[in-house]
């Protein structure tokens, strides 16, 4: 996210996105076949893969890339990682997958984290003070609003990233998921060329070297490595945990965003991006919290017990023994 806000100034973003997912998918391709995977085959792989590129390739990366231009890298982050959630309801209503009281405590942390986040603060200040928006809902002006507002793209990147994390489960019955990662990847930046070349101009002409190796870096270690590793264990492993593990990510973004971007955050945005890590981290280690939560009411139990039994063994011995019981 950093690399990625550094090149804005000098390009546009879906250039930008064009050069971070096509020449990423080319890379996944190259290692796919040097490690012996097979290729796609058959209508039903190729259009399961055309799916997935459109969803995590196309929209994915084209709302990153508006959303970015619109918002900090720091905060930008938090929303794209917010992802988790959605991933955790769409894999429990798919493919069962048990979320517990711990997860659903978090999913609704991260509710009302990601709104705070999301949405533009003067809503918020109105909520929060009662006051009606009617006025703007019956003008519609708020639609255009939204969509001019980072925070609102950067969700709606997220959610597409969740369609497309659970969407790769169906890909890979029916193709190899490396390969089909990077399929995926250069089939959805071919939207992303077109709408470059017929909406956006002067694409590279102020691209700098140092530009260039931000990109290289968001290329190599940003998209290739990062999707080919991700998608890679979301085809086998828990959606819901995996996917979790992305928490550390605004973390780092936050810290970096404002070493090098002196990127600031508002007051409701600090509370906000404390209720989404709090969130993912409930759902990421629901189950262990489950487990210690069990161990902890099981040995207060066998705690509680313990005095009685005692007692009434002292009674049992305290009993005197007659004639006639003899």
């Amino acid at each position: 996210m950093v690399a990625m806000k550094g090149v804005i100034p000098h390009t546009t973003p879906l250039f930008m996105a064009t050069l971070r997912i096509t020449p990423a998918g080319l890379l996944v391709l190259g290692a796919g076949m040097v490690m012996g995977r097979s290729q796609p085959r058959g209508w039903q792989a190729w259009g399961w893969i055309a799916g997935f590129a459109l969803i995590d390739g196309t929209l994915f990366q084209g709302f990153l890339a508006e959303g970015l231009s619109r918002t900090g890298a720091g905060l930008g982050s938090v929303m794209i990682d917010s992802q988790p959630l959605a991933v955790a309801l769409l894999a429990l209503w798919l493919f069962g997958e048990q979320i517990g009281g711990w997860g659903w405590l978090g999913l609704a942390v991260g509710v009302i984290g990601i709104s705070l986040l999301g949405l533009p603060s003067t809503w918020l200040m109105n909520v929060f003070q009662g006051a009606s928006l009617g006025g703007d809902i019956a003008s519609l002006d708020w639609v255009a609003s939204l969509f001019q507002n980072g925070q609102w793209l950067m969700l709606l990147a997220a959610l597409s990233m969740a369609v497309g994390t659970v969407t790769l489960r169906y890909v890979s019955r029916y193709a190899d998921p490396v390969m089909a990662t990077g399929w995926h990847m250069v089939l959805g930046g071919l939207p992303l060329l077109a709408l470059s070349v017929l909406t956006e101009t002067a694409q590279w002409d102020q691209l700098q070297l140092s530009d260039w190796v931000a990109m290289a870096y968001s290329t190599v270690f940003g998209s290739a490595i990062a999707y080919g590793l991700f998608f890679y264990f979301a085809a086998t492993g828990s959606l819901t945990s995996l996917s979790s593990l992305t928490f550390l990510t605004p973390v780092f973004a936050l810290l970096f965003g404002s070493l090098f971007l002196a990127e600031m955050l508002t007051p409701i945005q600090w509370v906000g991006v404390g209720f989404t890590l709090i969130s993912i981290y409930l759902i990421n280690q629901r189950e262990v919290l489950a487990a210690k939560i069990g161990q902890a009411k099981v040995a207060g139990s066998a705690k509680g017990l313990l005095p009685e039994a005692d007692s009434v063994v002292l009674k049992q011995v305290a009993v005197p023994v007659t004639d006639s019981d003899s």
